[in-house]
């Protein structure tokens, strides 16, 4: 009966989970899906186009760090991005956690379709709006389906911690300080901050560049996002499921992490398809290696993205392993910052290939980094003394 139980509650919980983060990422999303419209109706230049998505992506980081460090001491049904956490074994927390993150590319695959459709029949602000009642509507249907851990409904908790909340710790916890002291942190901030960056890259100027610059059509420029996103549902999961069974087999210890060779093979693809967008795309490429290259680059790029999270989390002390991925998820959305106005600056005084070349040599250069210090300590918080 406990075994029906938790695959019961495991499955509404997912699902709810899954369900509102599509919205939430849709609602983020929806200006870049109207952009076209929003063109047509007001002059605006690539500063303005930049400032505009720098100032939604400052908005998200700090919206998320505040949330991030608030879930270490809060219930998970109001900041729900937790209960992944309480719900699912250490051995299926990557896949899993990698399945909900590939609700960002059903969201950016059907996003642009559903835009379209409403734009039809409405202008650009009544599809915005849409978007926002929605968003309100489902946030309290996620309130009540989500649980914050299996104690909530009866079950015994699958592992057992610290309660939050409470005055003192265990001597296994750590302190902010400690954490913020681990050089681990820093690393995986780094390269979360570059991988979320360039990618926020190719999927917010991606079609201007093959509009503009290659002469191809809104349809080819369209149908690469499609296809970014679709490469990128895949690389998710396969990036879940592939690095636990490198943990499954190798199991978590003190220095390196079994994900890391995905993680770093991922990013060596990045740099590769984006240099073969940036160089071998023209006006008469055919259609088919353009959405080849959008698809490679949505694999590559997606996978990273659900892997840093995971690491953020499994690496952190259990007292603060929400603050963790705040921590990294702040960085990234610093990235995601610079590739609004700063990148638009740069396409703006020369071109979109130039710009594109900088988001391609920073990300070799962090991938190049990230290799050296792969097998650095990666536990981080408080060291145990026997450990020590």
């Amino acid at each position: 009966m406990a075994g029906g139980g938790y695959g019961r509650y495991r499955a509404v919980i997912f699902g709810a989970m899954f369900v509102g983060y599509t919205l939430y990422y849709f609602n983020r999303k929806t200006f870049s899906f109207v952009m076209p419209a929003v063109m047509a109706e007001v002059p605006l230049g690539k500063d303005d186009l930049g400032l505009i998505t720098s100032s939604q992506a400052a908005a998200y980081a700090v919206s998320k760090f505040i949330s991030g460090v608030v879930s270490d001491r809060a219930s998970a049904r109001g900041l729900f991005a937790a209960g992944l956490l309480m719900w699912f074994e250490p051995s299926q927390f990557g896949t899993w956690w990698a399945i909900l993150s590939a609700s960002m590319n059903l969201a950016g695959g059907l996003g642009p379709i559903v835009a379209a459709l409403v734009s039809l029949h409405y202008d650009w602000r009544t599809t915005l709006s849409f978007s926002g009642f929605l968003c309100v509507v489902v946030s309290f249907v996620c309130l009540v389906l989500i649980k914050n851990e299996p104690s909530d409904v009866g079950l015994p908790n699958i592992e057992p911690g610290a309660k939050k909340g409470k005055k003192g710790s265990s001597s296994d916890n750590s302190t902010l300080t400690e954490l913020l002291l681990s050089p681990y942190l820093w690393v995986l901030s780094t390269g979360y901050l570059v991988v979320f960056g360039v990618k926020t890259c190719c999927t917010d100027w991606g079609q201007l560049f093959l509009i503009q610059e290659r002469g191809q059509s809104v349809l080819v420029g369209s149908s690469y996002m499609s296809a970014l996103e679709v490469g990128g549902l895949v690389g998710s999961v396969a990036a879940g499921f592939l690095s636990d069974r490198a943990v499954a087999r190798a199991g978590l210890s003190s220095y390196g992490n079994p994900r890391h060779a995905l993680l770093l093979s991922m990013m060596a693809g990045m740099c590769a398809s984006m240099f073969l967008f940036r160089v071998t795309v023209t006006g008469d490429s055919p259609q088919l290696w353009i959405l080849t290259l959008g698809a490679v680059f949505g694999f590559c790029s997606y996978g990273p993205i659900a892997l840093f999270g995971v690491i953020a989390n499994e690496s952190a002390p259990a007292n603060l392993c929400g603050t963790s991925h705040a921590i990294v998820a702040l960085m990234a959305n610093v990235g995601g910052f610079l590739a609004g106005l700063p990148f638009s600056t740069i396409a703006k005084h020369y071109s979109w290939a130039t710009a594109f070349w900088v988001a391609e040599v920073t990300c070799a250069g962090s991938t190049g980094v990230f290799f050296l210090l792969r097998n650095i300590r990666t536990k981080m918080g408080r060291v145990p003394k026997k450990a020590d």
